[in-house]
């Protein structure tokens, strides 16, 4: 018996086309339809291919054979996964099928502004003749900061190389390699903000990224400089835009709201160019996302495979304590090898029970190594957006000799400069279902719970070290809650692992590095 596939959108005839031609599914599309009474007509309905239809608890019980829904795109905020999940149903997305088109946006914005094409088709089509009033700007030879190098800034950074453009780039993960081969000269934020012309945002919105851009960096843009948004809303701290705009006389090109509907827009008193979230329409886009749609069902169906499933936590028979491992691990490494440096490789081993697990592990160890990219949904796709940044992966085999039962390792080595290179290694385990830490670097048998805020100091062993970080803590009313101070006499050095009641301020951070000459040094609050 076929099965009944239901897309109620708008969506190019490519994927019920791949379906049908399968020849193992009924295809029903219908864009005309509200989907409530599409779905109180055909609740035998296997999968639904939507593009921003919004799926509620109410559609999805109001279809109970559902199975599978695809969305054909990368958001899925419109889909209640949590509630697909609790009733089997699998969520798959198609990522990477509009990079192209947003890429190419990007450049059209850039182009608009700079040569005013919209104000002077207005005052054309008005019967004006203002050829002086709408003198523009070339965008060859200026300045360009791309903020996020994923798989839209990499090729927005190519789509401008026929301009001859100087291209700046901001992204803790890429390599310098791979910086190196697309002509992107790497550097932070407050760098490239005061150096570019333009500066286009494409990163994620999260915790660590929401208000990223702010006032501070807004206000060392250049006079008359553009900012560009297709990425998403949250990133930009509008109210910060709305006060130093004017000051800087800076342009703002905008696709991206909180929520994209009909209705009056926050931004439409700053923004000098807004268009309506266009950035995946366009017909090839499109075309991808339904192909990719279609494919998928099929590969799940004929093949098993569950690449693209996005609301599936963890794999049968892994305790998902160790998805949460794997990232505080690669967490602490990440902030240990240093913020400035450059990965290289990844290298990990998984022992015992956690050894066949190795490749789905790789998505919350890749999700913990930058702050600026979406969590990915595959083990495939995490491995490839490493090799993307120009970072090679190496899952070592487990020597089982050294009995390191049901624990991993996972080493981040990088350069901070073309003679510097740094390597981090952290083991850890779970005992009685708690995170804990074995090992960091050659700092063995720790038995470290990693758990609310935390300091870690490493700095030349002698006396008095402990004493001195805790008197600077006390006076600024910080209590220590648990404390490690193992050594490494061969390299004469100690660590210091506190975790104290509070945040501990960047100031009393950097006093205390400097009171015990501290090699390296930093907080971090394990949640």
């Amino acid at each position: 018996m076929k099965k009944k596939v239901l897309i109620p959108t708008k969506l190019e005839s490519v994927a019920r086309k791949t379906l049908e031609t399968h020849g193992g599914y009924t295809v029903i599309q219908d864009d005309k339809t509200p989907l409530p009474d599409l779905a109180a007509r055909h609740p035998d309905v296997y999968a639904l291919i939507v593009r921003s239809d919004k799926v509620t608890p109410e559609i999805i019980d109001a279809l109970p054979d559902l199975k599978v829904i695809v969305r054909a795109g990368t958001g899925y905020d419109t889909i209640d996964t949590k509630y697909a999940r609790k009733k089997g149903i699998d969520v798959m997305n198609t990522p990477g099928a509009n990079s192209n088109a947003v890429a190419e946006e990007v450049v059209a914005l850039m182009l608009a502004d700079a040569r005013r094409l919209i104000e002077a088709d207005i005052s054309t089509r008005a019967g004006k003749w203002e050829k002086k009033k709408f003198m523009g700007r070339e965008i060859t030879g200026k300045t360009v900061g791309i903020v996020g190098l994923g798989n839209i800034g990499q090729l927005v950074a190519k789509r401008l190389s026929g301009f001859e453009v100087r291209l700046l780039g901001y992204d803790p993960m890429i390599s310098q390699d791979r910086a190196d081969a697309m002509r992107v000269e790497l550097m932070d934020l407050p760098q490239l903000f005061e150096q570019a012309d333009i500066v286009t945002l494409h990163i994620p919105e999260n915790s660590e990224t929401r208000g990223l851009i702010n006032e501070s960096l807004l206000g060392r843009m250049k006079e008359g400089a553009s900012l560009i948004n297709c990425a998403r809303a949250g990133v930009l701290d509008e109210a910060a835009l709305r006060k130093v705009k004017p000051v800087k006389k800076l342009h703002f090109l905008n696709d991206v709201y909180p929520k994209d509907t009909e209705g009056p827009k926050s931004v439409a008193d700053i923004a000098d160019i807004m268009a309506p979230h266009l950035g995946a329409s366009t017909v090839e886009a499109n075309t991808n996302a339904a192909r990719r749609a279609a494919e998928e069902l099929i590969e799940l169906d004929d093949k098993g495979i569950a690449s693209f499933i996005v609301n599936r936590e963890v794999p049968e028979g892994l305790d998902e304590a160790y998805g949460q491992l794997a990232y505080t691990i690669t967490k602490l490494g990440r902030h240990l090898v240093g913020p400035a440096t450059k990965l290289k490789t990844v290298e990990t081993s998984f022992y015992g029970l956690l050894e066949p697990f190795g490749d789905w592990l790789m998505i919350p160890i890749v999700t913990a190594l930058g702050d600026n990219l979406e969590r990915p949904t595959d083990h495939k796709l995490a491995r490839q957006y490493l090799n993307d940044m120009g970072i090679e992966v190496i899952n070592r085999a487990p020597d089982t000799s050294k009995g390191f039962e049901n624990s991993m390792t996972i080493d981040l080595i990088g350069t901070l400069d073309a003679d510097t290179l740094r390597r981090v290694s952290i083991r850890g385990t779970l005992v009685e279902g708690r995170l804990m830490l074995a090992r960091i670097n050659e700092f063995d048998k720790l038995y470290f719970e990693p758990r609310g805020p935390t300091v870690f100091f490493i700095y030349e062993d002698r006396p008095g070290i402990l004493g001195q970080i805790g008197v600077s803590l006390a006076n600024a009313a910080i209590n220590i809650e648990d404390v490690r101070n193992p050594h490494h006499a061969k390299a004469n050095q100690s660590l210091a692992m506190m975790q104290v009641n509070k945040p501990v301020p960047e100031n009393v951070m950097a006093e205390i590095s400097r009171l015990i000459k501290a090699q390296a040094s930093f907080y971090y609050d394990f949640g």
